[in-house]
Formats: structure tokens, C-alpha cells, sequence
């Protein structure tokens, strides 16, 4: 293999924290030759912001936004239909798809994938109904397909990848830290591994990895259910204002997000876990137009008086407990990230 310098981008909480920006912003650099995702499915969804008209994807890294080879990777698993709906959705937004590669190690999954999802898992722990978590069982349990297999190899040719990396690599995480099937509240977690180790599995070693990107956003929002986010939640005035001013609907199932207040005992674990080098704290604009400015950290309460101060704090802490972190970038735009070098 050629030499190649990877960058990762992950999520420090429980998803939807502007991953899908930081990757647009990082991809518009022209700084990388491809753009990986490396694992989930269609059960994630990022939203990114190109001269103010927002796009969604779910499965295809956002590196097709910018004319880079995006490459769906082999922990992935993907299904055919919703595939072929984002292709179409890139081809009519004038984006070239013949940019998108998919591993032939991919496992794909099955209709009966999806209506054991929904009869099972939707209500019980607030899956997305994309069959992702059968898809894996069926994957590690050796009954999987996969779209090298000679019955899905025809419809997928056009796409299917070399599994040839080189130059220089960005990395696109789905879901988040407090997501992820070991470290997250199980069983409300995701079906595969959302920490930066996992984009391994597209070919190349920890010692290629330089920067790890850390996406956070300065208050806390969970989709589906979790016992970490009872329902009680939806009952909080503050935190329904925060809810509704940004907008925290699921951008897969545009389910109501439950909200609260920034856990920074989580986020200094995620930040220190992941090996982030890189924290982007997004959403700052929100506590600023709602006007309240809280955290939990150490098992207490702490207000502030501004959005200053409480950013002074979370940087404090992060910086004497993370030992691998070397910047933290606060952002309050949908579309840029100021500072970011």
C-alpha cells in the first residue's frame, strides 16, 4: 500500500452533533483524495450547508459535495434501495455520483433485515427501523450477503471499489461516542463501533492516523429512547426552548430529539477516549439566542452567567483532563467553523 495520512472525524456524544459540517468544511479544502465512511448504515444522516441550501445524506460521505472519492467501507452495511434514492438525489442536485465506491465486503441489507427491525427493535429501543441491527447479526453470524456476492455483485458494479487507499484520507464517523455497541448505554446503542479505531477496518493502521476531529455540541440531545434521557426531559420549559430554537429533529426519521444540559463528565470521557485532538463544540448560537447557560458536571448543577464564562469553564476542564487534545473550537454557524487550521 501507498503511503497515506488519515484524519478522523467522530462524534463525542450521541449523534447528530455537526459532523456532517466539520467533514464539509474539511472536505472543501481540497486538502483530501478520498472521504470514508467506515461504519452503520442508512440509520445515520448528516446535513451540511453549501452557499445556504442544505443537503442530507444518510449513507454516502460528503465528500461527493466537493468532488472527492467517497468511499463506503467494508463495517458498513448498506441497502439497495435507500442507496439507489440518494444516488438519484445527488444526480438531480448536479453532484457527480461517479464519484462513490462501495467495499465488496459491505453487507447489505435484506427486506426481512427491515421488518424484523420494525416489528422488534423500533419500539423497544428506538431503532430506525433500517434493519441495520439484524444486518449485523446476520454479519457476524456468518449468514450475511455481502456486495461482492455474485447475486448483488451486478447491481451494485458501477460502484464497487478497488479497496485501494493512498494519499491523504478523511474519515467520516456515523452516530457517536455514547453510541457506540461497547461503550454506550446498552442496549440503547447502535450495531457498530463509532470510535475513530473502527475506520481501521478500511485498510490502513492507527500509527497513519494524525488529527482525530471530536464533534460536540455545547448541550446534549438524544433521538429515540435511552434510559440516560427519560421522558421527564420533554416536560422541562429551558430545555424545550432549547429544543425548538435549534431545531433538534432527527435528520433519518425526524423524530423530536430529547435535550438537555451538557454532560461534561461524558464529553471530557469521549474526548479522552477517542484520542481527539481536535474538539468542535457547535451550537453555541442556541444558549446564546435562549439566554441560559447550564452544564452538569461532577454529578452537580452549574450555571453561568454568560456564554464567556461558560465556555472558559468547559475549556478548562478538558484541557487539565484530556492529555491528547490540543485545540477546542467553539462554533455558532451551520455552514463554516472559524479557526479551524
Amino acid at each position: 500500500m501507498s503511503k497515506i495520512n488519515v484524519d478522523v472525524c467522530c462524534g463525542l456524544a450521541w449523534g447528530d452533533e455537526a459532523k456532517g459540517k466539520i467533514v464539509a468544511y474539511l472536505s472543501n479544502t481540497k486538502a483530501y483524495d478520498y472521504v470514508c465512511r467506515w461504519a452503520g448504515g442508512n440509520n445515520a444522516g448528516h446535513t451540511i450547508y453549501i452557499n445556504n441550501k442544505k443537503y442530507k445524506t444518510h449513507l454516502i460521505p460528503s465528500g461527493v459535495f466537493f468532488n472527492t472519492k467517497s468511499i463506503i467501507g467494508p463495517d458498513c452495511v448498506i441497502e439497495k434501495e435507500g442507496f439507489l434514492s440518494e444516488i438519484k438525489y445527488l444526480k438531480e442536485n448536479g453532484f457527480d455520483t461517479s464519484l462513490i465506491k462501495v467495499s465488496p465486503k459491505c453487507h447489505v441489507v435484506q427486506k426481512e433485515h427491515i421488518n424484523e427491525d420494525k416489528q422488534k427493535y423500533a419500539t423497544t429501543q428506538g431503532s430506525t427501523s433500517r434493519g441495520i441491527a439484524p444486518c449485523y447479526r446476520d454479519k457476524y453470524a456468518r449468514l450475511g450477503t455481502r456486495v461482492g456476492d455474485e447475486d448483488n455483485i451486478s447491481f451494485f458494479k458501477e460502484y464497487i471499489w478497488d479497496e485501494k487507499l493512498q494519499g491523504n484520507v478523511l474519515c467520516e464517523g456515523a452516530q457517536g461516542y455514547w453510541l457506540d455497541i461497547n461503550q454506550g448505554n446498552y442496549p440503547y446503542v447502535t450495531s457498530s463501533t463509532t470510535l475513530p479505531y473502527g475506520a481501521c477496518s478500511l485498510g490502513f493502521t492507527t500509527h497513519d492516523i494524525n488529527r482525530i476531529y471530536g464533534a460536540a455540541k455545547i448541550y446534549d440531545t438524544r433521538s429515540g429512547i435511552d434510559t440516560d434521557f427519560p421522558e421527564s426531559l420533554f416536560l422541562d420549559e429551558e430545555l424545550q426552548k432549547v429544543g425548538v430554537i435549534g431545531k433538534e429533529f432527527g435528520v433519518t426519521t425526524g423524530r423530536k430529539r430529547k435535550v438537555n444540559w451538557l454532560n461534561l463528565d461524558k464529553l471530557s470521557i469521549a474526548v479522552k477516549t477517542t484520542g481527539t485532538t481536535h474538539c468542535i463544540i457547535s451550537k453555541t448560537d442556541i444558549l446564546e439566542k435562549v439566554g441560559i447557560f447550564k452544564l452538569f458536571y461532577k454529578s452537580k448543577e452549574y450555571s453561568f452567567d454568560s456564554l464567556v464564562n461558560m465556555k472558559l469553564f468547559i475549556s478548562k476542564v478538558l484541557k487539565e483532563e484530556c492529555n491528547y487534545l490540543k485545540e477546542i473550537i467553539y462554533s455558532d454557524n451551520v455552514e463554516t467553523i472559524e479557526n479551524l487550521n
